[in-house]
């Protein structure tokens, strides 16, 4: 889940592997660099936060972007031409491996509006991985951003808004430059079938809010994959999931790895590494949902990027982990002293009273069921949660949301709430919710409104067992 890049030296490897890492400075620095310049602007898309998760995070975040290069990746960088050279700046080893080997399609489009010229550099196409890099021209710091931050609103292939499926995954990473700024954008490519060669329209609407159609079609190209047919499963009686590798697609410089889930409830697995048989450690990426099912059971088939599988290895063991889903606690705000608890697990949330204040409805609550010690980092993301995690719904309204496309009904919804500590080693939290914000309930009354809450993302990961599977030679 993010970026992998691979070192020359399986040594090396291991030895990173067993660095220590401390977590709450490594959380500090990644909100520092993401307030900077140079940070990485993730798709407007909702995503699920888990306490169990943030060391895996800050691990992945050291690896990628600390700027630790070996001096057999130096010599390389240093031999790259002008291409390689903006992906060495970007820190993207598979762009620089791919340079290397002519793989890359260099771009020369330009497009100028309203002051700001973008200029489209090169493309490549490994995997799962659609790779654009390009450069913004002008006074973009005219735009409604702070200076020495871009965004941009675009979307690929006509598409419209939010469900543009490129929009799923994609990141963006910025630098400074003479003119302007160096961009990175990375897409996971969304559909089931492959096209190896084909165009794919962008148009940028605005940038930093400053409006202009910015419209260019990009050639995009991938050699030929390698497919490594595996189709072995592991099953988790007491769990009730299982897991069966299916293919594994080898590209130039990554993988992808094509797995299934089958679930008794609407859980989530999560592939932490997989380590094959020499010791060559393996992390996933984002992924791509290829199909899904609630015949007996929830059935997935899942396509995920995946650092590229060495040759002569015999077998990969995966390391999993299982994401509990709970349903969402429910109650109507018709009493001022309740508790919300979850349904597969000991968590519960008091409220111990519920009032409205001027034009915000206040909530003063406690969480019971979380370890009696916990790091300022798993603090800092269950604060984080909390804003996210309730819902206030129109009781009228609440059977109109659809489970699978969960948008709000307009004026009937508030779902964004500010979140005070009151006493950290109690878990004690207040929350306020503006009822004549952006989001908002016509005619608000409490005996009217439902109060919902989601644990889930509350809910630890659940290490279970690593199972092995045979990996079928590569053909050379």
């Amino acid at each position: 889940m993010g970026r992998n890049k691979t070192m020359d030296n399986k040594d090396l490897k291991l030895a990173i592997e067993q660095i220590e890492v401390p977590k709450e400075k490594v959380l500090k620095a990644i909100e520092s660099g993401l307030n900077k310049a140079g940070g990485i602007e993730s798709s407007p898309v909702k995503k699920k936060t888990m306490v169990s998760t943030i060391a895996a995070a800050a691990v992945l975040g050291i690896t990628f972007s600390s700027g630790f290069v070996n001096p057999t990746m130096n010599g390389v960088l240093a031999k790259t031409p002008l291409i390689g050279g903006i992906f060495q700046k970007f820190e993207d080893s598979m762009g620089v491996e791919l340079s290397k080997q002519n793989l890359v399609t260099e771009l020369n489009q330009s497009v100028t509006r309203n002051g700001l010229t973008v200029k489209l550099d090169s493309a490549y196409f490994d995997g799962e991985v659609v790779s654009i890099t390009g450069r913004v021209e002008g006074d973009v710091d005219k735009g409604h951003n702070e200076k020495g931050e871009i965004s941009f609103d675009m979307n690929f292939e006509n598409h419209k808004g939010d469900n543009d499926p490129w929009l799923n995954g994609k990141s963006t990473e910025i630098r400074k430059a003479e003119n302007g700024y160096m961009f990175l954008w990375k897409m996971v490519y969304p559909f089931k079938t492959f096209k190896e060669n084909f165009t794919l329209p962008v148009t940028i609407h605005n940038i930093n809010g400053i409006k202009g159609e910015w419209e260019f079609v990009i050639p995009v190209n991938q050699e030929n994959l390698s497919r490594l047919t595996v189709n072995q499963e592991k099953s988790y009686a007491e769990e009730g999931i299982k897991i069966g590798i299916k293919d594994i697609l080898v590209a130039k410089a990554s993988s992808a790895l094509i797995y299934e889930t089958v679930f008794k409830n609407e859980d989530e697995v999560y592939l932490e590494k997989a380590i094959d048989d020499k010791g060559n450690v393996y992390h996933f990426g984002n992924s791509t949902i290829l199909s899904k099912s609630k015949e007996d059971g929830f059935h997935e088939i899942v396509r995920s990027k995946m650092t590229k599988v060495h040759p002569d290895i015999s077998s990969l063991t995966f390391y999993p982990s299982l994401h509990i889903a709970d349903p969402k606690a429910v109650q109507i705000l018709d009493r001022k002293t309740f508790t919300l608890n979850s349904k597969r697990t000991s968590l519960s949330l008091r409220i111990n009273d519920a009032w409205v204040e001027g034009d915000n409805l206040v909530l003063d609550y406690q969480f019971h069921g979380f370890p009696n010690e916990l790091s300022k980092d798993k603090l800092d993301l269950i604060k984080n949660n909390l804003a996210y995690e309730f819902m206030l719904v129109d009781k009228d309204y609440v059977d109109t949301i659809d489970p699978e496309n969960p948008v709000p009904p307009e004026s009937h919804i508030i779902s964004r709430n500010k979140v005070t500590v009151l006493n950290e080693k109690t878990s004690h939290y207040q929350s306020v919710f503006k009822l004549n914000g952006e989001q908002r309930i016509d005619h608000f009354k409490m005996e009217n409104t439902v109060l919902q809450f989601d644990f889930s993302s509350f809910i630890e990961n659940k290490k279970i067992a690593p199972f092995s599977v045979k990996i079928p030679r590569q053909n050379k």
